[in-house]
């Protein structure tokens, strides 16, 4: 990739939307396209694609945002490891405003809590070496896409032997949630743009078992608009041609095996728990990462007593039913009026990869927008 304005460029955008028109009306069905990962959710809305799609081709949006499938619990978790009087606890901007059962993190640094935003857990691992009285914990969180970086900060940490430093580790897996998406009978999916992040590091093979197992076509996507664009392309030719195949449109970055580097430090520092609770799938096995014994010693659920309660979400808030694709942003009563990023109820109108957040950014507070008329 030279220049973006090449991933932009509007004429070639109008000719893939008519490709796609003439397969749509060979199909001459309702197709349900389910984008996996929030980035994608919020270019298809910042580009206006959406709206430039036949309106047979209908786009769900998936679980793919790391914050917003954290349930309560663990974030009431990681409040209070943060309240420990001799704790420093580092995390990413997203994490800040999630509310947990009773307050968030920022709110805990309002009150006193040293709670710090970083860009990188190894921005962390600075903080631990320059503050060698205190515990630094950082909120390990996200995807296999950042999963290296924590397990690269743990081979960091020994390696210097740093005795004050520890994680938070809520690392999952994106396969076993596909798989749990997969068996909901509620949910009817036509195939899926898989996230371009994820598939950097763990490559296209994964995700194999999608097309031979539940026979639903995959196309791996890059986030510029004439990635998203070719990639519903590729999905709707694989159905017009009865096909069913994992397709690699974003080349210029995943590699079939994915990053072997990065995998094996996975492999070093992570194991897989036996099971993880995910906001709106609830406890899906083999889902998450937790930090292995060898590496005991940089694993904040044994240096602290957290109270590892399970936490209903609020009655209101539909982020579950949002995060498993059953539901729009604007069909929740609260989304929008109660619910708005400054006052969020749940998590997907905090994060920056959240569909409640995307719809609320750019305005989709109904279907109308859908049609492609201003709200």
């Amino acid at each position: 990739m030279k220049y973006v304005d090449e991933f932009r460029d509007s004429n070639k955008a109008k000719a893939l939307a008519w490709q796609i028109e003439k397969l749509s009306c060979q199909l001459g069905k309702q197709i349900k396209i389910m984008e996996v990962c929030g980035g994608h959710t919020h270019s298809i809305f910042k580009y206006g694609i959406e709206a430039v799609l036949p309106k047979a081709i209908e786009l769900i949006h998936g679980p793919g945002c790391p914050v917003c499938v954290m349930p309560k619990g663990r974030l009431d978790d990681a409040i209070a490891i943060a309240q420990h009087p001799n704790v420093i606890f580092a995390t990413f901007g997203d994490a800040m405003r999630v509310p947990g059962s009773q307050t968030s993190l920022l709110q805990a640094k309002a009150t006193g809590a040293d709670i710090r935003m970083v860009y990188s857990p190894l921005d962390s691992l600075k903080i631990a070496k320059e503050n060698p009285n205190k515990e630094v914990v950082f909120f390990a969180l996200g995807f296999e896409t950042t999963a290296p970086s924590t397990a690269f900060t743990i081979l960091q940490a020994a390696a210097e032997n740093i005795h004050n430093f520890s994680m938070f580790c809520n690392h999952v897996l994106v396969i076993p949630a596909l798989q749990a998406l997969l068996d909901n009978p509620d949910l009817q999916l036509d195939g899926f743009i898989g996230p371009g992040h994820v598939s950097m590091v763990i490559g296209t093979e994964p995700y194999q078992f999608i097309s031979q197992q539940y026979h639903k076509p995959v196309v791996i996507s890059g986030f510029e608009p004439l990635d998203i664009l070719q990639s519903v392309w590729m999905l709707l030719r694989q159905l017009v041609e009865k096909r069913c195949k994992v397709e690699n449109q974003y080349r210029r970055l995943v590699e079939n095996r994915g990053n072997q580097l990065a995998l094996t430090a996975m492999n070093t520092v992570f194991e897989i728990r036996e099971f993880f609770e995910w906001r709106g799938l609830g406890d899906i096995p083999y889902s998450g990462l937790k930090i292995r014994s060898e590496y005991a010693q940089f694993d904040a659920e044994l240096k602290f007593i957290i109270p590892n309660f399970k936490v209903a979400d609020h009655k209101a808030c539909k982020c579950g039913e949002i995060l498993k694709g059953v539901m729009k942003p604007w069909e929740c009563k609260v989304f929008g009026t109660a619910c708005t990023p400054e006052t969020p109820i749940g998590t997907c109108m905090v994060s920056s990869e959240g569909a409640c957040a995307a719809y609320y950014k750019y305005g989709r507070f109904s279907m109308v927008g859908r049609e492609g008329v201003g709200v």
